[in-house]
């Protein structure tokens, strides 16, 4: 067999005869040395079980520390032991209890009222241009107003009893729940639409196996923020013409200076908010348990 001769054009590649060795590669400029095996992360990491405690825990140690040390005055800010004492006292008379039951009524009858309405608003909003047109300006006016600004008109109409406090409460969960369940389900794939219309599905089919699924992220971020809502409120009906409830033992404890009293309600405000939230997360996360993301 004849050698292979190599093209005679300049710049082309060159051709190897038989039985010629390889040219020598370009020498390369020597870059960054990489670990075998390595590889950088990028997430934020493992999670830690009740690692979220782990932010109130030392905020409580250097509410001691700022206490035992003298740096606070107990006038105006009462040290852990002194809130704790109290805390004891009121639950020994009933006190506490009997606020606290109140509260996670008006609150609970509001944060449920409110999910559903803003619930069935959103989808009646999202599945037809016609609701949209009727529902979304309304409800974007009323994100715009504070509920604190509504107060007197609810007070006119319903007075100060507790249908004025869960309307208050169910407004401002109804806002969050909408606007996120609304988002939602609007940025749902058109392509899922065309799909659905293509294997002829119904309307009560296409709502469980499309809207459901797309929407439910939203829903959950609209839940976490609905339960924030429903404590916030529930703060500001219960200092307004109330005659029980967590927000009424803060504000008679203001009228005698008792700033331990007033602690023990924003604990007991903290520890239920707290827990809600965590409550709705661990939900989530089981429903949306096919999910992959950063928060694990």
């Amino acid at each position: 067999m004849t050698d292979l001769l190599p093209t005679a054009r300049t710049g082309g590649p060159a051709v190897l005869t038989k039985g010629a060795a390889p040219p020598a590669a370009p020498p390369q400029e020597p870059g960054p040395p990489v670990a075998r095996g390595t590889r950088r992360r990028l997430g934020p990491g493992r999670s830690l079980p009740f690692g979220r405690l782990i932010g109130p825990v030392l905020l409580i140690a250097a509410w001691w520390a700022a206490s035992a040390s003298g740096y606070l005055d107990p006038r105006i800010l009462s040290g852990p032991g002194s809130v704790i004492s109290t805390a004891s006292d009121l639950v020994a008379t009933g006190r506490l209890q009997d606020n606290v039951l109140i509260s996670l009524q008006r609150a609970g009858l509001g944060l449920f009222f409110g999910v559903v309405s803003g619930v069935v608003l959103a989808v009646a909003a999202g599945l037809s241009r016609s609701g949209e047109y009727l529902i979304d300006g309304p409800l974007q006016i009323k994100r715009a107003i504070p509920s604190l600004a509504m107060l007197p008109l609810l007070i006119l109409w319903l007075g100060i009893g507790e249908e004025m406090k869960v309307t208050v409460i169910a407004l401002g969960v109804a806002v969050s729940m909408y606007i996120n369940t609304f988002a939602f389900l609007t940025s749902i794939d058109s392509r899922y639409v065309e799909l659905a219309e293509g294997l002829d599905l119904s309307r009560a089919q296409f709502i469980r196996k499309v809207v459901v699924p797309g929407s439910l992220p939203g829903f959950f971020v609209g839940l976490r923020l609905g339960v924030t809502s429903s404590w916030v409120g529930l703060i500001v009906v219960e200092q307004i013409n109330a005659t029980s409830g967590i927000g009424y033992m803060m504000f008679q404890a203001q009228q005698y200076a008792q700033s331990d009293v007033i602690i023990v309600g924003l604990v007991a405000y903290g520890i239920f908010g707290f827990a809600s939230d965590a409550a709705v997360r661990a939900i989530e996360r089981r429903v949306l348990s096919w999910r992959r993301t950063l928060a694990g």
